[in-house]
Order: C-alpha cells, then structure tokens, then sequence
C-alpha cells in the first residue's frame, strides 16, 4: 500500500481495532469509545475487509486476537502513539481556560494522604479541569494504562506497557501507629504481641512486614485487613490495635488526632513511589501540566537527595 492507498484508510477505525485488542469484547469496546454495539460491530467487519483477517475470534465470553491481529497491533500502536503527539503539539494548553476532562489512577494512600493538596492546586489554576480518579495500585496499573482508561497514574508500580514511562516521586518508610496510652515505643516483641491491622486491596493478611519479620523468625498477628486508609483512626482508636501505614499516610491520619506515629522497631526498606503515564501523551502540553503538579504536590524532592 502506498501513501495515496491511505486515503481510503478511516483513522477511526484503528482506533475501533486497538481498543478491541485491550478490551477483547465488543460491548466493552463500545462503552469505552461512547458508540453503539452495531457501530463497533459495522466497524469490525470493515477492518477484517481491510485486513482480510478474521482479526478477532470468540472464545467463551471473550474475543481473541488471531496471530495476524497481534502483528497488526504491534507495527500500529507506536504509529497510532506518534499521530497523538503530532496532533497534541498543535494544540495549546490553558489552565486558567481550559475544560479538560484528566483520568488518573491513585492507590488508595495516595488518593487519601497526598491528592488533597493536589486537587487544591488544581482548582486555583484550573478551575474548569475536570479531575476523574481511578483505584489503582501494582496490580491494576499496567492495565488501566495500556487500555487507555488511565493516562498517569501514582503508585508504587512494578509492570508496566512497553511504551509507558516513569518517574519516581519520592521514597517513603513505614511506620507505626498506635492510639494506646502506654507511654515510650514498643519493643520488637511488643510489636509483634500486638494485634495488627493492615490496609490491603485484594484482601490479604500479609506484606511485606511480615516478610521482614520472618527473616529473624518472628511474626505477628493480623486481626483487621481493610480496603482503604480513611477510617483507619477511627477503628484503632480505644483499641491496643497497631497499624504500619507510609510515612505519608501517617502524618494525616495522626493529624486528625487520637493517634501517635512512631519508627518501627524493625528496620525496613524504603519503597518508591512512582508517577507512570502513557507514552503516547508524553508531550501532550494537558498532560504534561498535569505530571508537573502532580510531581510538585505529590513529590518529595527531600526523600530522592
């Protein structure tokens, strides 16, 4: 095909073919691009003309890409990458003017101990800026932005899509909170005579504390595991219940009172906390206003010395 062929070529097609690649079903492919399920289906038989490949295949409730399709997506994501940093250098970005919609993706401590501060800058500068926030954390980063529901996100991040980018914001340490009166800091073996509450996403009973503990055959027991940070005062508080949340998290939670923060008796290691974003928004001048403030009211420059 030469570049005269294009011409017969609707953009919005391929953008029809790499949200199905993510999606892998017609119905959420819809959803995610506002059109009707015919549209997406009319779509789909017009890309198989084009490519003259099944492209997808159903399998149980899902749609699997055919060997073909997987080529097709590889030659065009960075292509369909580089359209969208063409067109955004074209565009100006406003902040006292502008009407963005911004999708994010914040763990749960972030969301609760640091977006506050963020969200307030953004008002004063950006008072038309629409902010949606997505919970994500390790586990859901790499989906939420390869499928483009997400276009930055801060966690503490480990897989990422091939054309994502990342920049680390700040290292936190863990540590302790109490809402006991027992004066002076706990021992080693109170520590771990303690009942302990922890906040974990998916559920679990254990992390990464109990790694290190088991590294000098000691342990603890976890008797709370709840999804968020908010309320975690609350339900310590008039218990001998301990917490080990990030620094962060902790500075907020004992400024709403009732609670003490103190270092654990244990060393541990310090934890990156990580701003990743789609490269094919790296130099959109939206996005990129957006990564700087984030990195201004999310970063630590004292914790990356």
């Amino acid at each position: 095909m030469n570049r005269n062929d294009l011409r017969r070529v609707d953009l919005n097609l391929l953008i029809v073919f790499e949200t199905l690649i993510h999606e892998r079903s017609v119905t959420r492919a819809a959803e995610k691009l506002f059109l009707g399920q015919p549209a997406i289906s009319a779509a789909l038989s017009r890309l198989r003309s084009l490519f003259d490949d099944p492209l997808f295949v159903r399998t149980g409730r899902s749609m699997e890409p055919t060997p073909r399709a997987q080529e097709i997506f590889l030659l065009l994501q960075p292509a369909l990458d580089s359209i969208s940093t063409a067109v955004s250098k074209a565009q100006a970005f406003d902040p006292a003017t502008a009407q963005t919609v911004f999708r994010v993706g914040l763990s749960d401590d972030v969301e609760f101990a640091l977006l506050p501060p963020l969200l307030r800058r953004i008002r004063a500068e950006a008072p038309g800026v629409v902010l949606v926030v997505r919970r994500a954390n390790y586990l859901l980063m790499h989906g939420l932005l390869a499928s483009g529901e997400i276009s930055v996100g801060v966690s503490y991040t480990e897989e990422l899509p091939a054309n994502a980018k990342r920049k680390t914001l700040r290292r936190s340490r863990p540590r302790l909170l109490r809402a006991d009166s027992v004066p002076g800091r706990l021992s080693l073996d109170d520590y771990c005579a303690r009942p302990h509450a922890l906040v974990s996403f998916a559920g679990d009973l254990g992390g990464f504390i109990d790694d290190e503990l088991a590294k000098i055959d000691k342990t603890r027991k976890v008797v709370l595991a709840v999804p968020q940070f908010n309320g975690l005062g609350t339900l310590l508080a008039g218990t001998d219940i301990v917490a080990t949340v990030p620094d962060y998290a902790a500075e907020v939670l004992i400024a709403g009172g009732g609670l003490r923060a103190e270092d654990l008796p244990i060393e541990t290691q310090s934890f990156e906390l990580s701003m990743a974003w789609r490269g094919a928004q790296d130099n959109d001048p939206a996005e990129r206003w957006l990564r700087s403030r984030i990195q201004m009211f999310i970063g630590d420059p004292d914790s990356l010395a």
